[in-house]
């Protein structure tokens, strides 16, 4: 699992679209929706359902989107604490 299907995964669940995920992603939509193939495949879980207006998050995505999120910003405070860490580290007697 990498950062780029957490990434894409979030984005997926919250436009409720590839398209529109790829978009705010900056990225082209076919790689998206492979990654998100591969991540359901890795899961052993379907956590979309694809329908002809765009994408629903089933009640396995529904849960995995809380750890998802999780994983992103704990991320986030870990690079955080390395940029403060940075700014300090003259500091430190």
């Amino acid at each position: 699992m990498s950062l780029a299907q957490l990434h894409y995964f979030v984005a997926v669940a919250e436009e409720g679209h590839v398209g529109r995920a790829a978009a705010r992603l900056r990225v082209a939509q076919p790689p998206v929706s492979r990654q998100l193939r591969a991540l359901e495949d890795e899961l052993g879980q379907a956590l979309f359902e694809r329908t002809p207006r765009g994408m629903r998050l089933l009640p396995p995505g529904e849960r995995f989107l809380v750890y998802a999120r999780a994983a992103l910003s704990a991320i986030e405070q870990g690079r955080a604490a390395v940029t403060e860490a940075r700014g300090t580290r003259g500091n430190v007697q």
